[in-house]
């Protein structure tokens, strides 16, 4: 009799474990899918600060959940009419000015996208966070004047994905993504990501700023704001093709 209590009670712990790892999955996938949407066409500005100098980019952006992406660059005129493309697992350069497509190998999604603090993953998001990590509350704080949940994100056995780890920081009741830390495999903290200045964008109230900082230069930082953005728009795949790499304006 004893042992069979003993078995429910580590059973029933067991399942509100379970249960508590599944609702931090969904914290983190709706919080995500806020920022994206199942489809999405939007114009960025992405400003790169430095300690003598800054610039801005202009972008047009379409996307499909994680699995499609195509970005056109509006300006500066010296880069305009570059398109960046992800399909799967696969990256594109379009540059017009030398009429070359460059085919963007796994081996660079950690490197500086257009001299930016954001990588070429950054702006892709080759990996999921819901679908290739797994998920730990970890503390609750509060942030910005709303009370948060802080989730560690630790990447799944073979996940193609560029971290070590993870932390997260969303807003029990609104569910914003308003901060994450990203870790290399040594534990060691790489940059920071802030996102703030909370707007109705189409149909969802989110975070429209975004600022990332890499740890060891916070003297420099890259902003990435949200302009005009429509979610959950007809999309095709057949959108996202080289093709019309060199036909979208």
């Amino acid at each position: 009799m004893y042992k069979t209590a003993i078995s429910i009670l580590l059973a029933l712990l067991s399942f509100s474990g379970f249960t508590q790892e599944l609702d931090v999955k969904k914290w983190v996938q709706e919080a995500d899918e806020k920022m994206r949407g199942t489809s999405s066409k939007s114009i960025f500005s992405m400003t790169i600060e430095r300690k003598s100098w800054s610039r801005t980019i202009t972008m047009k952006a379409w996307s499909i959940g994680n699995d499609y992406s195509l970005m056109y660059i509006v300006s500066p005129a010296k880069e305009k009419g570059q398109v960046f493309l992800k399909r799967g697992n696969e990256m594109w350069n379009w540059i017009p000015s030398i009429e070359r497509m460059v085919k963007i190998p796994p081996s660079m999604m950690m490197q500086s996208w257009m001299g930016s603090d954001f990588t070429n993953d950054d702006l892709v998001k080759e990996s999921s966070l819901a679908k290739d990590y797994t998920h730990k509350l970890v503390a609750e704080e509060q942030l910005q004047g709303y009370d948060c949940y802080k989730i560690e994100l630790i990447p799944t056995e073979d996940a193609p994905v560029v971290w070590g780890k993870i932390y997260m920081w969303i807003s029990k009741k609104e569910k914003h993504w308003l901060r994450a830390e990203y870790y290399d495999e040594d534990d060691y903290l790489m940059k920071y990501e802030v996102l703030s200045d909370i707007k109705m964008v189409d149909d969802r109230e989110m975070p429209t700023r975004l600022e990332m900082i890499p740890a060891d230069e916070e003297d420099q930082k890259t902003i990435l704001i949200y302009g005009e953005t429509e979610f959950d728009i007809p999309l095709k795949e057949s959108f996202f093709s080289i093709q019309n790499m060199k036909r979208i304006r």
